[in-house]
């Protein structure tokens, strides 16, 4: 009898020239990651090469690369609706570039898939923009599609059923959901638990982060670590369960390693590894 498949823990970690960063998965004991540039200048075979002899070298496997984009972010409910993502019309057609190459990186890095946030995608079905971001999303997916990849949602700027809705109108059969259940209780946009019953099937890795709802209508609520914020991790990993999944829970610390990220990294593996 094989040997029931179980959820895997991996970690983001910034992209380097030399692929050096990757060392800091390995030394962390894990096999997996995801790894991340908002650096445009980072994009080169090059650097795509040097990450993946890493990669092999240290028997550490890419889940998807995180693609970030050019541009002002604003993390907040003040700008964020007219910076972020590919939603502000302003920024939309750069950003979409930005991401076709990153498509292209992935291919050469030996990723499955690529990330990104799109933005406060439009709730409203019948506002003229939603079409528009659609087509947007459709443009990126359709050439990812063509490159032989999956295109993921990062959660948190759209309500759970938003996101389900433009999975089913793009329709290209490679959209998937990189679930960030912090993120969703950070944007108070949903219940990370609850959201699985939403759009559980599409659900292709997890950024293993904690976080707590917004206090005020200006700033998102704080991330905090795994197991100490309103995610309910037990319920969660246990919902997670129930609905099949087994892929991977990519640990994620918004804070910097001088402020302690590498100790909560390792105290997430640990509370990790009990729960699955």
């Amino acid at each position: 009898m094989s040997e029931e498949k179980k959820m895997s823990i991996g970690v983001l970690s910034g992209l380097t020239d030399d692929g050096k960063g990757i060392d800091k998965i390995a030394n962390f004991g894990l096999d997996c990651c995801q790894l991340v540039s908002w650096n445009m200048n980072q994009c080169t075979k090059e650097i795509a090469e040097a990450n993946k002899k890493k990669l092999a070298e240290k028997g550490v496997r890419v889940t998807a690369f995180w693609a970030g984009v050019p541009g002002p972010q604003s993390w907040d409910f003040q700008r964020g609706p007219i910076t972020l993502g590919i939603v502000p019309p302003a920024f939309r057609w750069a950003r979409i570039e930005a991401l076709k190459k990153w498509a292209d990186f992935a291919v050469e890095l030996g990723a499955p898939a690529i990330i990104t946030h799109c933005g406060f995608l439009p709730e409203n079905m019948t506002d003229a923009e939603a079409v528009n971001v659609a087509e947007a999303i459709l443009e990126v997916a359709s050439y990812c599609k063509r490159k032989g990849l999956e295109f993921w949602f990062e959660t948190g700027q759209e309500t759970p059923v938003t996101l389900l809705r433009y999975i089913e109108q793009v329709g290209t059969g490679n959209l998937g959901i990189n679930l960030d259940p912090a993120n969703l209780l950070m944007y108070g946009k949903g219940n990370p638990i609850d959201a699985l019953d939403v759009f559980g099937k599409y659900v292709r890795n997890v950024h293993a982060k904690d976080g707590k709802v917004p206090t005020n209508g200006k700033w998102l609520g704080p991330e905090v670590k795994v197991g100490t914020g309103m995610v309910r991790y037990p319920e969660f990993i246990a919902k997670l369960k129930e609905i099949g999944f087994t892929g991977e829970l990519i640990i994620e610390r918004e804070i910097s390693e001088q402020e302690g990220q590498n100790a909560d990294i390792a105290d997430t593996v640990k509370y990790l590894k009990e729960l699955i």
